[in-house]
């Protein structure tokens, strides 16, 4: 936790000095912090929820709900390709109430220095999150969630303190604009890198080691074997591929997953790429700009509380329509983070934001949403916790608690599914406990 402290002076100022006027403080906004828990509240353990009551009663609305907490396989948005752009928009968000306060308080270079500090240690922590040092090279992850997290925000951040307003914006249409142009315009090479097809090709080439590794659904991923022959195997057939294509969006032949197989080093997600790789991260900026912009309007005090809603439930909405239209051609895919993605993400992240804010900071509703700012305002701890807890997260200390023969008598005697429905609501409610003891005892992480 970095602490900022400021040295009063005891000497009192001349009579006829006048004292500058100190900054005035803006109030938190425990809307954005409800909004952050609310998206945490998905990860931790609601998706379970809704997963349970589909069991134990398939109706049509229960299917919708259920489907709508799995990603779209490629192509599509579904709720639950929501959380993650949501969390980096609201990043954005804070960054502006945050920074102005450096800047503000210490000036803009220690605003400066803040931001890389808080990038490269939540980098690391990404890196610690996905295994750490406990795997050999080239098995570790070196793009994930929260390195696309730290490397928005450190991007952000610094254009945040050197440019104003008017510019941000001209820098984000440029990354959007710019991503577009870069997969639909710049050619690849004519292979599709997916296990079954480079496995036929190798099996077309004579190599038969490398078609029969990439054809066993089993084998280990290439990406984490050092000095694997599949791998290198895998990379004879993409440099003998001399034709060119160009505005590819599938899995696998685009330009994206593309400079991943060449470029990205260590573990590949998806074998030969990562959905969290290099060039995808340039828009997830653009995400983070977005939350700038809502955070810059919220933080506006010549602009009255209810038209700040009507301005992001409206810019939000026409986000949502643009990227939509823009994704006849530049499909909305959430593993490429494409262009059209970030509006339809951005706008709906606004939306919520603009009903968060009516509800909690303008009708002062409060009560309803205190579990979500208790995960809000310890976001990174709980998801952390998640992890070194291990798979479940916190769904895993409630099956020690509920499950076997407590959850098969619910299944029993209630109904199909209710002993994994008791399971979840126990894991919610250790995630909560967990959450609301550090909110008790003001334990925040803060990068």
């Amino acid at each position: 936790m970095t602490t900022l402290t400021r040295t009063e002076t005891t000497e009192s100022p001349p009579p006829t000095a006048v004292a500058p006027a100190a900054p005035v403080a803006t109030p938190r906004l425990m809307s954005v912090d409800a909004l952050r828990g609310f998206d945490m509240f998905w990860i931790v353990g609601a998706g379970s929820l809704v997963s349970a009551l589909n069991k134990m009663s398939q109706t049509g609305p229960t299917k919708v709900l259920a489907t709508q907490l799995e990603h779209a396989d490629w192509e599509g948005f579904r709720f639950y390709d929501l959380i993650f752009p949501l969390f980096v928009f609201i990043v954005g968000v804070s960054t502006v109430f945050s920074l102005t306060k450096t800047i503000e308080q210490a000036g803009r270079a220690e605003a400066l220095r803040r931001v890389l500090r808080r990038g490269v240690l939540l980098y690391f922590i990404g890196i610690f999150y996905y295994g750490g040092f406990a795997e050999p090279w080239p098995n570790m992850r070196l793009l994930g969630v929260l390195q696309r997290i730290a490397l928005a925000y450190l991007f952000t951040g610094l254009l945040y303190c050197l440019f104003k307003p008017r510019a941000l914006v001209g820098i984000c249409t440029g990354l959007l604009l710019g991503y577009w142009a870069l997969m639909t315009f710049v050619p690849i090479r004519n292979i599709q890198l997916a296990p079954d097809n480079v496995a036929r090709l190798a099996q077309q080439a004579g190599d038969a080691d490398t078609a029969a590794y990439f054809s066993n659904k089993n084998s280990t991923n290439a990406s984490t074997i050092k000095n694997s022959p599949a791998w290198a195997g895998a990379q004879r057939i993409f440099r003998a591929t001399n034709d060119r294509v160009n505005g590819k969006f599938e899995p696998g032949y685009n330009v994206v997953n593309d400079f991943d197989f060449q470029y990205l080093p260590g573990k590949k997600w998806d074998v030969f790429y990562d959905p969290e790789g290099i060039l995808s991260t340039v828009p997830a900026i653009a995400t983070c700009l977005l939350g700038v912009f809502a955070g810059l309007l919220l933080k506006n005090p010549a602009v009255r509380e209810q038209r700040k809603v009507a301005y992001l439930i409206g810019f939000g909405a026409a986000g949502v329509v643009l990227g939509w239209l823009w994704g006849l051609q530049f499909p909305v895919i959430k593993k490429l983070w494409t262009s059209s993605y970030v509006l339809v993400a951005g706008g709906y992240s606004a939306m919520l934001l603009g009903v968060f804010y009516l509800i909690v900071d303008v009708w002062q509703k409060r009560a309803w949403c205190q579990p979500f700012v208790w995960i809000g305002m310890n976001s990174i701890t709980i998801y952390l916790a998640s992890n070194i807890i291990g798979g479940g997260g916190f769904g895993r200390v409630a099956t020690r608690l509920a499950g076997g023969d407590i959850r098969a008598f619910f299944d029993q005697h209630l109904a199909k599914g209710a002993g994994d429905m008791i399971v979840a609501i126990v894991g919610l409610l250790l995630a909560f406990w967990f959450v609301n003891f550090l909110y008790r005892k003001k334990i925040f992480l803060r990068l």
